[in-house]
C-alpha cells in the first residue's frame, strides 16, 4: 500500500488499545494491544498482545532503526497510579491470568531507548494532557490530540501546571517546545464499524426534522438544557426524534440518514462519533459550538449548522435552519463527502504518518526517509 504521495507504506510499531494504524497499513504495522480485557491468545490476524511474554520482543522492537514511525495511544491512567492498579484487579484479564498492569507496561518501555520518531494519539476526552504522559509529549515528535483546546496552554492546567499555565510557565522554553508539537486530530467515524458505514448508500427520504440518540442524563449539561428547546419545537409541530441511546446501530443509522438535522451537541469532550455518523449519512449535523481546535472542521453553513448554548439559541437555529430544507439535503450532501475524504480512521491515519514524517524531514533534512 502506497500513500498519496507516492512514498511507499511506512513500517510502523503501533502500541495502544485499537489498532488505528494497522487497519490504514495492515502489511507494514506491528500492533501490540494493551486492552485491559483481551483474551490471552493472540488474535489469528497476527496482531500481539503485550504480556510477560511478548515484552522483550516489543523492547527490542522499540529500539530496532529499522521502524519508520512508532506510535502509541497515550493512555488514560498511569499504570502505577492508586486508581489503575484497583480498576486492575476486577478485570476480566485477571482471571485469565493476564493483568492490566502487565498490558500498560507497552507504553513505560518508550521511557527506554526508542529509535525511530515517536507519535503520540490523544483521543481521550478531557483537554488536559495527565501528568503521566508528560514523557510521551517529551519523547514525540508530534502529539495528536482529539479535545485540543484554543488555548493550547490549557492543556497543561492543573497537570504540567498547578492551575492555569502563568506568563513565566509559558516563557519556559521546554514548555514552549512542548506546545509546539501539538496537533487537533479528528475522532472521526469510529474504528470497528467505518468501513460499512463509508459502504452504505444515502437515503434521499426525509421525515425527521431533528434526530437525537445519545445519553441525557449524568452527561453534559449542554444536552440537558438543549433537549427541552428541542421537546418544545415538538410542540410547535415539528418532527422531532429523540430515541433511547441504547437503539440498535442499524436503527440509528436509518434514522439519522432519513432526518433532515441530527443533533450531535458534546458530551464528556465536544467532538463525538454522532457527528461524523450523521455527516456520512447525509443529514446536516447540528452542533453546539466547540471550545476546541479542529483538524478538517465541518464548515458552518457547508458541512454543518452550529448554535450558541445561550438559552434560545437552539430552538432559533433550528427553526431557521428548517425553513430550507433543500439547503439542508444540500448540507447534508456535502458533509457526507467531506466526512468520507477526511474523517475515516484510514484517511486519519494517512493524516499522522505524512505530517509526522514530514516534520522528522524538515527537522533532519539530511536523514533519509524511507
Amino acid at each position: 500500500m502506497a500513500s498519496d504521495s507516492g512514498r511507499a507504506a511506512p513500517k510502523i510499531l503501533e502500541i495502544g488499545p485499537t489498532p488505528y494504524m494497522w487497519c490504514a497499513f495492515p502489511d507494514t504495522t506491528e500492533f501490540y494491544s494493551n486492552w485491559p480485557d483481551e483474551a490471552v491468545a493472540a488474535p489469528a490476524d497476527g496482531r500481539r498482545i503485550v504480556s510477560l511474554a511478548t515484552l522483550p520482543g516489543l523492547a527490542r522492537q522499540i529500539a530496532d532503526p529499522a521502524f519508520d514511525l512508532i506510535v502509541a495511544h497515550a493512555p488514560t491512567l498511569s499504570p502505577w497510579s492508586g486508581r489503575a492498579l484497583v480498576r486492575g484487579l476486577f478485570r476480566r484479564s485477571v482471571i485469565r491470568g493476564s493483568p492490566p498492569v502487565i498490558r500498560s507496561l507497552g507504553i513505560e518501555l518508550l521511557r527506554g531507548r526508542v529509535a525511530a520518531p515517536l507519535v503520540v494519539l490523544d483521543f481521550e476526552d478531557t483537554i488536559g494532557i495527565e501528568r503521566s504522559n508528560l514523557f510521551l509529549l517529551d519523547r514525540a515528535v508530534l502529539y495528536f490530540k482529539r479535545e485540543l483546546p484554543m488555548d493550547h496552554w490549557q492543556v497543561f492546567a492543573r497537570t504540567a501546571h498547578w492551575r492555569v499555565p502563568t506568563p513565566r510557565f509559558r516563557a519556559v522554553e521546554r514548555n514552549r517546545a512542548r506546545i509546539a508539537k501539538l496537533r487537533p486530530i479528528s475522532l472521526g467515524l469510529p474504528l470497528g464499524a467505518a468501513e460499512r458505514l463509508v459502504a452504505s448508500p444515502p437515503s434521499e427520504e426525509k421525515t425527521i426534522d431533528v434526530f437525537f440518540a445519545g445519553r441525557i442524563d449524568n452527561s453534559s449539561t449542554v444536552r440537558q438544557r438543549g433537549l427541552d428547546e428541542l421537546l418544545a419545537l415538538r410542540e410547535e409541530g415539528y418532527a422531532i426524534e429523540v430515541a433511547d441511546p441504547a437503539l440498535p446501530f442499524d436503527q440509528y443509522l436509518a434514522k439519522c440518514a432519513r432526518a433532515h438535522l441530527v443533533w450531535a451537541p458534546e458530551g464528556y469532550g465536544w467532538q463525538t462519533f454522532r457527528i461524523y455518523e450523521a455527516a456520512n449519512c447525509g443529514a446536516a449535523p447540528l452542533l453546539s459550538r466547540p471550545g476546541i481546535e479542529r483538524y478538517r472542521p465541518l464548515v458552518e453553513g457547508v458541512h454543518a449548522l452550529y448554535y450558541d448554548v445561550e438559552p434560545g439559541e437552539l430552538a432559533r437555529t433550528t427553526r431557521a435552519a428548517l425553513a430550507d430544507r433543500d439547503r439542508l439535503r444540500a448540507i447534508g450532501r456535502a458533509a457526507r463527502d467531506h466526512v468520507r475524504a477526511f474523517h475515516t480512521p484510514v484517511a486519519i491515519a494517512r493524516h499522522v504518518v505524512e505530517t509526522t514524517l514530514s516534520a522528522v524531514s524538515r527537522a533532519a533534512p539530511a536523514e533519509r526517509i524511507r
